[in-house]
């Protein structure tokens, strides 16, 4: 089932992406008892891996056997600062790309044992720290691949895709006689271009191995020093100065992570960090491109419907990564909105590990097809928002138009400001205990902080 069905229809039940299967027109001599006994087996398989992964989904909380809710076609749907109005084929079709290309971590199984335990799967425990892994992965999109990239193989229609009759909304590659044709992925990918071999290259650092530097083995790693092992709950405050570290140590020498601390977005740490300072902006050299990360808390037990328009205007932003949250045992990486309804991807599915070391390793369980909403009133208040921005211009619009979208509303406090000056007193905390503050404006120059509370509005 993907996306698009459920634009028509109730959804199913999600079908294991291993079992992605597709029609392949390129041998058609095949015997037909040679296609009866690969069918047999890929049924095999696909019953074999059903069974295993609704027990892991059902004991975790996850993917559940209920309906989920249709998409309308009557309100447009917000995905990552992108406006899709769905009732057009075109854009349909755009949405259902764009969604599908999206990288999706879920637990697994079968991986080599973390260090210092016996784990082999994080299946119940590690759904922030795939949160995490999702948010980063978007950044890393934004990041190396071309504005306005999508899979390759979300362009080409398959056994359980919609068919879309619009032939203008399709690539020339689809077209057969003015009808969509189906083709076989192994056929789509067979020529891997660069962009593709960039896309593989991304995906192989969240590997289930100790070798990947933003893989599970070395976030638990990382988590060590905030007292966390495998095992334990990660908070998204937590899961953020992870990501922050698993960056500074990685080979990624262009970009940096700035994790904000008590809701207040510092510029001139963040303009250090990347390179440069206030006075030259203007210069084209020496800036790495930035990820920032601001832990948040919206509301004390739930989330305070005051902010639901905060957070819809954020997702609404181009320079918006996403959003992460959620308590124990239910992280949720928050992607868009339709209505007063979130769209995420859940991390709660339970797959065979993929040895990413292997050239050309199968790229399927790594994209999701199925879209899933939650109401704004089940949100956990606890999370962490995510922003890029490529370049020194990108970064001052993204004050712009975040502060913009935090201000522009009828919240008496921001959930989270942009002040001048340094964080004297950067104490590296990474506690999840969030506190909600609003940090006064007007003081220019370098900010000091107090131990009173003069300098805050708690709310």
């Amino acid at each position: 089932m993907d996306v698009s069905d459920e634009l028509d229809k109730g959804m199913e039940p999600a079908d294991d992406l291993a079992s992605f299967e597709v029609v392949d027109l390129s041998n058609p001599g095949l015997s037909a008892d040679v296609a009866g006994h690969v069918q047999q087996s890929k049924e095999k398989t696909k019953l074999k891996t059903k069974l295993v992964s609704a027990w892991n989904n059902v004991r975790y909380g996850g993917w559940s056997l209920k309906s989920r809710p249709r998409l309308s076609k009557s309100s447009p749907v917000c995905l990552l600062g992108q406006s899709y109005q769905l009732s057009y084929t075109g854009e349909r079709e755009s949405f259902r790309r764009a969604f599908s290309s999206l990288l999706w971590m879920t637990y697994r199984r079968g991986f080599p044992p973390l260090d210092g335990s016996a784990l082999s799967s994080d299946a119940g425990w590690g759904c922030m720290l795939r949160s995490a892994q999702m948010l980063l992965a978007q950044g890393l999109l934004l990041h190396m691949m071309p504005a306005g990239w999508t899979w390759p193989a979300t362009h080409h229609q398959t056994k359980d895709d919609l068919e879309v009759v619009d032939a203008h909304s399709l690539d020339d590659s689809l077209k057969d006689s003015g009808k969509p044709r189906r083709r076989s992925l192994g056929t789509t990918l067979d020529c891997e271009t660069q962009e593709e071999r960039t896309h593989r290259r991304l995906v192989s650092r969240f590997g289930d191995s100790p070798s990947a530097p933003f893989g599970l083995h070395r976030l638990v790693e990382l988590g060590r020093a905030s007292g966390k092992r495998a095992g334990d709950w990660y908070g998204p405050a937590i899961a953020a100065h992870i990501l922050q570290k698993a960056v500074s140590a990685s080979e990624l020498s262009n970009l940096a992570v700035y994790v904000a601390q008590d809701c207040t977005v510092y510029i001139g740490d963040v303009l250090n960090l990347c390179g440069t300072s206030r006075m030259d902006l203007s210069a084209r050299s020496g800036w790495k491109s930035l990820v920032l990360l601001v832990p948040v808390r919206l509301g004390s037990d739930a989330l305070n419907p005051a902010y639901t328009r905060c957070v819809k205007r954020l997702l609404e932003l181009r320079c918006c990564m996403g959003i992460i949250g959620g308590k124990p045992k239910h992280s949720l990486f928050f992607v868009g909105f339709q209505d007063d309804q979130l769209i995420y991807l859940d991390p709660h599915y339970c797959q065979t590990a993929v040895d990413v070391k292997q050239d050309n390793f199968p790229l399927e369980s790594f994209h999701c097809k199925s879209v899933r909403k939650m109401p704004f009133n089940r949100m956990d208040p606890s999370c962490t928002v995510g922003f890029y921005a490529k370049s020194r211009a990108d970064f001052q619009t993204l004050c712009s138009d975040v502060t913009k979208a935090l201000t522009s509303s009828e919240e008496k406090y921001p959930i989270f400001t942009f002040v001048e000056g340094h964080n004297e007193e950067d104490s590296g905390c990474t506690s999840d205990s969030v506190a909600h503050i609003k940090t006064n404006k007007g003081r220019p120059g370098r900010i000091k902080k107090k131990s009173s509370m003069d300098d805050f509005v708690l709310l």
